[in-house]
């Protein structure tokens, strides 16, 4: 009986995604982008209901189908949200909390990321290094014919000089990205496929309430020694530098993460209004180049200090 509750169950979630795949495909735009971070809900549904090694197989079994029905194009995104989409629902399985479910989840994603960072290299000859970079020369292109038409030559090169040197980097900045990205695409799945078992099975899957969200102390380790190696190696171009700069900006983001959770906390204890948090997230985006930088502090000294069991304390 419960081979075959499986079994219906898993034909039924792989028909389910590779309908919603062969939309993707057909609406592209906004809705193809809004759909494809609901594709590994099937495979969390079903891994979390059934276990690691049969979402296994749904996975196999829908990368063949994928790939026989779809473009060719469908397998990395298939590989992409399978495996992520199954370490989430293996932890969820575990009865995982939800911060390790993340964890476990951002894991999943990345090497999902990484597989397809590997494919599109070998197999399809794209070099995302040189794809960025001709998109930065492109960028810089306009900016450059765009400010030459309000201001002077020299005041033009003057402008651009800085953003120049700041966005030459990016290339670098691929594993962190990647690596960025599958926090955030774990973070999508999870919260989504929380809704729908919520729904589905009466259960009461949530992520604690962000004010609570905190980092180990050793993420503030990690950033200092990454911070010391990134001077050393600040004109190298070898794997110490990849490696330094890339653990430097992962972990500035996330204290970045940790400094808006303890806005959260502030305007909590205090009473403020709740959406204090939401204003920082704002202004960071439209001055990143101050509130950032100062963010990030509060989060490092949040952590290093114990800013909320002080704050606590006071009131």
């Amino acid at each position: 009986m419960n081979d075959t509750r499986r079994i219906t169950e898993g034909a039924l979630m792989t028909g389910i995604y590779l309908l919603v795949l062969l939309l993707i495909l057909f609406l592209p735009g906004i809705i193809g982008s809004i759909l494809i971070l609901t594709l590994p809900i099937p495979f969390v549904f079903y891994t979390y209901r059934h276990g690691w090694k049969p979402g296994g197989l749904m996975l196999i079994a829908v990368a063949i189908f994928a790939s026989l029905f779809a473009t060719v194009f469908s397998l990395p995104v298939t590989l992409l949200t399978g495996i992520g989409g199954i370490f989430v629902g293996a932890s969820m399985n575990n009865k995982r909390s939800a911060y390790e479910t993340w964890a476990m989840g951002s894991i999943g994603f990345i090497i999902g990321l990484v597989v397809i960072y590997l494919m599109s290299q070998l197999l399809f000859g794209v070099s995302w290094t040189e794809q960025i970079q001709t998109a930065l020369d492109e960028a810089f292109a306009i900016t450059e014919g765009m400010l030459g038409t309000f201001g002077g030559e020299g005041q033009t090169e003057e402008q651009l000089e800085g953003l120049r040197q700041q966005m030459e980097t990016l290339p670098d900045l691929i594993p962190s990205i990647l690596a960025i990205l599958g926090i955030f695409y774990a973070f999508i799945s999870q919260w989504a496929s929380y809704k729908l078992i919520n729904r589905v099975e009466g259960k009461k899957f949530q992520f604690p309430a962000f004010r609570n969200f905190t980092l180990p102390t050793s993420v503030l380790w990690y950033y200092f020694f990454a911070l010391i190696f990134n001077f050393i190696f600040a004109a190298g171009d070898g794997i110490g530098y990849l490696a330094a700069i890339n653990v430097f900006t992962l972990t500035g983001t996330l204290l970045v993460v940790q400094g808006i959770a303890f806005i959260a906390f502030y305007a909590h204890v205090k009473q403020k209004t709740k959406a204090l948090p939401i204003i920082a997230v704002i202004a960071c985006v439209l001055l990143p180049t101050i509130l950032l930088y100062l963010v990030r502090i509060l989060g490092i000294i949040d952590i290093g200090f114990s800013l909320r069991e002080r704050l606590q304390a006071k009131k």
